[in-house]
């Protein structure tokens, strides 16, 4: 089925499948249908068989249930969605997604005018960014003031197997900060960004990671090169989180701030050291699947701090703190193994996804065990149109998706563990223009425009970057991981200026800090996208200080 241009931009929304999961969930949260109390598992399905079946017949394109997912971004009723990936069923050869080169294919920006937002005018801009190689595309939604010079630019990346439109309640408000322009990336081969086969050529277990990371932060890279952009303020979430951090390290020199959204990836497996030590009850990725929506937004931690931090945020460091005095304690219980199917599965690289597509018309209903769970406290109209924009990604064929058993080990925690590299963020050698010898040629790299700094003539180190570490006050990943880093980053910066000259302690800009923001889960962004919203402004208010300072100087 294959969604078009045409129009007001009612065909594309028209496509999406009016399943009545989220209503039905809404009026029988106390009285499940026949369907669900059928078998072992029907309560943790909330879709119908019959519901589920028909969404899997409609077959909706990715395309229209993204644009479906963006029609609820305020003030934004029509906005632009580009046709050139994602209007077609997954193919049944290869493991990729059709592109278009169709100019016809191609989205016109919406703008919205201050008779109709009132935080305007807005341009809103849906594009696909062609880079080299065969079947490479970026998949970018992006927002900038009509009437202003972009002074500094904000990237935002999804967690694993999302897409860009789950940050749909945050386009608006971040784009009410004057000089700033948004985007919003889907990570290659995930979302609408095109699905070349994904492939590993190392053979040992360092150098397969480094390889799967550089899958995606390469095109970041590259992405970057295109849009001709010098600096800009790095989000990532989950995966992304972790990906932003490995992009710092192998391309320093382009990050004015780092902020990362429910990491995954900072802590190391504790069972490295002792195999007698009990599995931990936070950072579990299983939580991700079967935690329900009111252990997150509904209800306040109640072992959380009543005392809020210089940002009048819950202060969870006093949790962070007793928890990690509670773990020295001797463990009284064996480890709990991790079950030796899903050890098989993991290593097999078979992704959850994997068992969406094979499901055929039980899709959208094992689907509906995830989103009923983490879409529950929105409006019904909107958590369906989450859950189906969520279905049509899974259901893509496999590209991006395969990288995770190379990143991360069975239980979430990652065969690299960020821990061990994050003091190295802001702290890296920056190579001129034209001598990189990172995976991005030298010759892409003199496409980049980037403006002339006699500071960067010569190889010089980076003297430090602003991180900050953001988790939901209920958040399944743990908290300990962000003041760890903390921690160890300021540690950093005081060796640094111990070592450094008077030029490079003026310069020094390494800064951490951990937020927790209350009533949300893992997705922060989501969960508690008002405070969410609230914290970014202030530090991209913080990240525009910073620059015209800078500027002040070099003046």
């Amino acid at each position: 089925m294959a969604a078009t241009t045409s129009g007001s931009g009612d065909d594309l929304r028209s496509t999406g499948q009016q399943s009545p999961l989220a209503s039905q969930r809404a009026k029988e949260n106390d009285a499940p249908t026949a369907a669900n109390r059928t078998g072992r598992f029907g309560g943790y399905f909330t879709l119908g068989y019959k519901e589920g079946f028909n969404q899997w017949w409609a077959n909706v394109p990715a395309a229209a249930a993204e644009h479906a997912v963006m029609s609820y971004v305020p003030y934004l009723k029509q906005p632009p969605t580009h046709t050139q990936t994602g209007t077609q069923p997954p193919s049944a050869n290869g493991s990729t997604m059709s592109v278009s080169d169709s100019s016809s294919n191609e989205a016109k920006p919406v703008t919205t005018g201050t008779n109709t937002d009132p935080y305007g005018p807005r341009q809103w801009n849906s594009n696909l960014v062609k880079l080299s190689g065969k079947n490479r595309a970026i998949n970018e939604f992006s927002v900038e003031r009509i009437g202003e010079t972009v002074d500094q630019n904000l990237v935002m990346l999804h967690g694993y197997g999302a897409g860009l439109g789950f940050f749909y309640k945050n386009f608006e408000g971040l784009s009410r900060a004057h000089g700033w322009k948004i985007y919003a990336l889907d990570m290659l081969g995930m979302g609408r960004s095109s699905r070349p086969p994904f492939k590993i050529h190392a053979k040992d277990r360092e150098g397969a990671t480094k390889e799967a990371e550089s899958w995606f932060i390469d095109a970041l890279e590259e992405w970057r090169i295109v849009r001709k952009i010098d600096r800009f303020t790095l989000l990532g979430h989950s995966l992304g989180g972790y990906m932003a951090v490995a992009y710092a390290l192998k391309y320093p020199g382009h990050i004015n701030k780092l902020i990362l959204a429910s990491p995954v990836g900072i802590p190391e497996d504790p069972y490295a050291v002792s195999a007698a030590m009990p599995e931990p009850s936070e950072a579990n990725l299983a939580n991700e699947f079967t935690q329900d929506q009111d252990q997150t937004t509904e209800t306040t931690n109640p072992n959380a701090p009543k005392t809020t931090d210089n940002n009048n945020f819950l202060n969870a460091r006093s949790k962070a703190e007793a928890q990690s005095t509670a773990d020295k304690t001797p463990p009284t219980a064996p480890r709990r193994p991790i079950p030796k199917w899903l050890t098989y599965l993991w290593d097999a690289n078979v992704s959850p996804f994997s068992l969406v597509r094979w499901s055929g018309p039980l899709g959208p209903r094992f689907v509906s065990g995830w989103t009923s769970r983490r879409f529950s406290h929105l409006p019904p109209d909107e958590a369906q149109a989450l859950h189906t924009y969520a279905y049509t990604l899974f259901k893509q064929r496999g590209s991006g998706e395969y990288a995770l058993a190379y990143i991360l080990a069975p239980g979430a925690f990652a065969r690299s563990p960020l821990i061990r590299r994050i003091a190295g963020v802001g702290r890296q050698m920056i190579t001129p223009p034209g001598e990189s010898t990172n995976s991005i040629s030298s010759a892409s790299l003199s496409t980049s425009a980037t403006p002339s700094n006699p500071e960067t003539s010569k190889p010089t180190r980076e003297t430090g970057i602003p991180i900050v570490f953001m988790y939901g006050e209920n958040d399944w990943m743990d908290v300990n991981g962000g003041y760890n880093a903390q921690k160890l980053l300021l540690q950093e910066r005081e060796t640094a200026l111990k070592k450094a000259s008077a030029e490079e302690r003026v310069k020094e800009g390494g800064e951490a800090k951990v937020v927790v923001i209350k009533k949300a889960g893992h997705h922060v962004y989501l969960d508690g996208w008002e405070q969410f919203n609230r914290v970014m402004l202030e530090e991209m208010k913080d990240v525009s200080e910073r620059e015209r300072e800078k500027e002040g100087k070099r003046a």
